[in-house]
């Protein structure tokens, strides 16, 4: 690989024209640009084939960041002004760290939950309530569009789609259209809220959005949801499935790390609202209070084996460390790709020509085909000049455009990966009708009933 590094470096030209240390060379039109773009491409292929090849999406982007900026380092190492591409590898860094600190916590106290039993109770109390199928459709849904904004879509579609499979066993039809609707419900409910996706805690790490202006998007996002839900409901049989008598009790200390996850919630939006200071930082005060707990929770359960007892930094090691380093492999990408000039070639494409209402619902389809993440970071990255209403359409529109494709959002992606075949791809697509009616829907909501917002300057 070094040898390749070297023969591709050796390839791009000395770029002639004056520049001061102040200024950032356009590469656009350069060979360095044509090669990152080659290499971001190719490796936001294998991240699309992961499903197929095994290959961790982490590996391949993580790879294309090195080397993206081996070039620009490169490049303006040899123009004589190598510390610019420092300054800016270093913003980028920055951006990844508060994201990584706020993901972090979040993880380790939904893996916690998980290990307390938490929401294998949940599970067990639907399943045991004997509810029809039309009944626990909408019934998954609702806690699906409800517990997003708190636990994330990724989590919430986790847990839910256990349930489904849990009281959808033998009813290979309930259990795809209820996946289907568990990713809907679970993007939309999502879009409203800072904790509900990546983006939108990008949006309001980014000052952008003050906390409680994302409340707003709740209409638009309910909209979003109980249409293709309820064009759904009567492609299900209303039968009853067979009861279980499974039990679960949440292990000591359940309950605890619950409360001290909505705490912790409360802590980050304090320290960014009150003490204006970054939301990880209040988010790391709430590990310190479940580290703290383990402690207690710990002399509080002498009688569990040593293998069952909770350990806090099993759950740390616990955490999605390939999505997290998916993240910083795509952050350190596009932060290259935006500082060769590309994102503001794309900015006057889209917002300039486009205009931002027609740009930003782009946003959101782009984001079923490529992943929302990318997207939403190029366009904070490019940062147009735009309201406060479009800011909050760009942060609906990418975060329930990625329900258009089961590929579109991590919510889809995980489901396919445990539904046992019985959600896919093809299953998912026969909905997207539906779907993108929802989409459309909450978009022309958001216009009409935050018209006002439009007008708000950022």
């Amino acid at each position: 690989m070094n040898k390749i590094l070297l023969i591709l470096i050796s390839l791009i030209p000395s770029i002639s024209f004056a520049t001061s240390s102040s200024e950032n060379l356009d590469l656009t039109s350069h060979m360095a640009g044509y090669i990152a773009l080659t290499i971001f491409a190719l490796a936001y292929i294998f991240v699309m084939l992961e499903e197929f090849t095994h290959l961790r999406k982490s590996k391949p982007v993580i790879l294309a960041a090195g080397i993206i900026w081996a070039i620009i380092g490169w490049v303006y190492a040899t123009n004589g002004i190598p510390h610019a591409a420092e300054v800016a590898v270093r913003h980028n860094f920055l951006e990844f760290a508060e994201l990584f600190l706020f993901l972090l916590v979040a993880m380790t106290y939904i893996e916690s939950m998980r290990e307390r039993l938490v929401f294998d109770k949940l599970k067990v109390w639907l399943v045991s309530r004997e509810f029809t199928y039309r009944q626990l459709f909408w019934l998954t849904g609702f806690i699906a569009f409800f517990m997003s904004p708190i636990a994330d879509n990724l989590t919430t579609a986790l847990v839910m789609g256990a349930v489904v499979l849990a009281v959808g066993a033998g009813n290979a039809r309930f259990i795809s259209i209820g996946f289907v609707n568990i990713v809907v419900a679970a993007n939309a409910g999502g879009a409203f809220s800072p904790f509900g996706d990546i983006t939108t805690l990008m949006v309001w790490q980014k000052g952008l959005i003050d906390f409680q202006q994302f409340f707003v998007l709740f209409l638009p996002s309910a909209v979003n949801y109980l249409i293709p839900a309820s064009i759904m409901h009567f492609a299900i049989k209303n039968e009853k499935p067979k009861a279980t008598d499974e039990t679960v009790d949440i292990k000591t200390g359940g309950i605890l790390i619950t409360i001290l996850f909505l705490f912790t919630i409360a802590t980050a939006v304090s320290f960014h609202n009150f003490l204006h200071l970054p939301p990880a930082m209040g988010m790391m005060t709430g590990l310190g209070y479940l580290m703290v707990a383990s402690y207690f929770i710990k002399r509080q359960a002498p009688k569990e084996k040593d293998s069952e007892r909770f350990n806090i930094f099993t759950m740390v090691s616990r955490a999605e460390w390939d999505t997290l380093l998916f993240f910083f492999g795509v952050i350190v990408s596009v932060g290259g790709l935006g500082f060769m000039g590309y994102l503001a070639l794309v900015s006057e494409a889209m917002y300039v020509q486009l205009g931002a209402t027609y740009a930003n619902v782009l946003v959101g389809i782009l984001s079923a085909i490529v992943d929302n993440i990318p997207v939403m970071f190029a366009v904070l990255t490019m940062t147009p000049d735009m309201s406060l209403g479009q800011w909050l359409l760009v942060t609906l529109t990418a975060g329930v455009g990625g329900s258009l494709l089961s590929i579109g959002s991590a919510a889809g992606v995980a489901l396919m990966g445990q539904s046992k075949g019985y959600y896919t791809f093809v299953s998912h697509l026969k909905w997207i009708w539906a779907i993108a009616l929802g989409y459309g829907a909450s978009i022309v909501t958001h216009l009409w009933i935050n018209a006002a917002l439009f007008d708000v300057p950022i």
